[in-house]
């Protein structure tokens, strides 16, 4: 039975995921989500992805729901046309997963992610649709085109900002994915001298090498165009990290930071709070407390990042991968939007990124180790004791965080210490413990 993780489903194409699957999934998100219209389907660049969007739209088809093919799209632009259309979206993707892997995402009428007891209902739903005949995969008769919305959401992106970018020359990485469909023309539209690179996508090249999860590709890019700074996406481009020119990175953190800076020192900042999550930098808790802004921290996972804001009637919360939700902007996180935002501080500000980021947060030296877990269980007494040895030499002046991913077969060990020599040593010896 199919199971949601923190981002929709998701696992090996045709092995974990299969077409079936995907029908009866979208029977039971017809039947849970009730569309008054007909669903936005968007997909990125995968191998598989066109047979598992044909897949949804046979499903949908199959109980009388229309759809609107959209193609290669970033998953905030499907978001989008949902909330737009007032109808349910889907989107087919895996996100910064290798190519092999594929999965859907499912946004409400309002453009947003399913809240837990949505997706409840769902995989009930699916374990009565699992017992049903399912309808074969073909044409279905009730699609409709949906490519000129990838043109709207461009121009909507586009304005989302207000700056002109002079002199501003800028590298960003497609990763080979949705961002493919969208780039460069929102950068352009602020007068951004803006390099494509990595916009090739050939099916199995999609995160190979590049995007968010390899920024040191955009970083050789900037060193080798002597750009001003890089931009690099994930694979269906609901987040974007960035790159000095001196090809260093700055991850989520520091682009939450640099705007929630900015946006304090303007009073823009409702309630001078910002919404992360588990994972974030403690050197980002320290400079938000020199600055009188409170952090509110929440489980991983954009889902919940979204919920705090809508909770507390924040604006700016996100994610150190690089999902930032600006909740007057859109209404998930979007990489394009985020990137216009980031660009628009430095282009007002006059000051380098390398700069804005060191004026806006010192980071703690960070290690996050993976571990692959299989399905034996796990002695949680000796990984507890690890922990606690770890938490105690560490003391007061770092922190160890262990959980699961929600989209892979792994235990994430999250350490942050004075110096790096002692997070690596803490980390390997949690990451001993659980494997042995």
């Amino acid at each position: 039975m199919l199971r949601f993780g923190t981002d929709g489903v998701r696992g090996r194409a045709y092995e974990d995921l299969l077409p079936d699957d995907v029908v009866r999934l979208a029977q039971a998100a017809a039947e849970v989500l009730a569309p008054t219209g007909p669903v936005v389907i968007g997909r990125d660049t995968r191998d598989s992805s066109p047979d598992f969007a044909a897949a949804l739209a046979a499903g949908f088809s199959a109980v009388g729901v229309s759809t609107i093919d959209m193609g290669v799209a970033p998953t905030p632009a499907v978001a989008w046309a949902a909330e737009r259309a007032g109808t349910p979206g889907a989107m087919i993707s895996a996100s910064h997963n290798p190519w092999y892997d594929n999965g859907v995402k499912l946004f409400s009428p309002e453009g947003r992610k399913l809240d837990d007891e949505v997706q409840a209902d769902l995989e009930s739903a699916l374990a009565d649709t699992g017992r049903s005949t399912v309808p074969t995969i073909g044409t279905p008769q009730r699609t409709s085109d949906g490519s000129g919305l990838l043109q709207e959401y461009q121009e909507a992106v586009a304005n989302t900002a207000d700056f002109h970018g002079g002199d501003l020359r800028v590298v960003v990485d497609a990763a080979h994915g949705s961002a493919t469909a969208a780039l460069p023309d929102p950068l352009r539209a602020h007068g951004v001298a803006v390099t494509v690179v990595n916009a090739e996508p050939d099916g199995r090249n999609i995160n190979y090498r590049c995007g968010s999860t390899h920024p040191e590709a955009v970083a050789r890019a900037v060193s080798g165009r002597g750009a001003d700074l890089g931009l690099t996406f994930d694979g269906d481009a609901d987040r974007v990290v960035a790159v000095d020119h001196t090809g260093e990175l700055i991850d989520g953190d520091q682009i939450i930071a640099i705007c929630a800076a900015d946006r304090h020192q303007q009073g823009r900042l409702p309630g001078n709070t910002v919404v992360v999550t588990v994972m974030t930098n403690l050197g980002f808790h320290r400079a938000m407390a020199q600055r009188g802004i409170d952090v509110v921290t929440t489980p991983v996972g954009d889902r919940h990042v979204w919920s705090a804001l809508q909770e507390g009637n924040w604006a700016l919360g996100g994610e150190q991968s690089g999902h930032v939700i600006f909740p007057a902007l859109a209404n998930t996180g979007d990489g394009l939007i985020t990137a216009l935002q980031l660009l628009e501080v430095v282009a007002r500000r006059g000051v380098p990124l390398r700069d804005l980021a060191a004026e806006a947060m010192t980071k703690m030296p960070q290690v996050l180790h993976n571990v692959v877990v299989g399905p034996e269980p796990i002695d949680e007494d000796r990984l507890s004791l690890a922990v606690a040895t770890a938490e105690q030499a560490l003391g007061s002046n770092g922190r160890i965080l262990v959980r699961p991913s929600g989209t892979e077969p792994v235990l994430r060990i999250m350490v942050e210490a004075e110096t790096s020599e002692a997070a690596e040593s803490a980390a390997a010896n949690v990451a001993a413990a659980i494997k042995s």
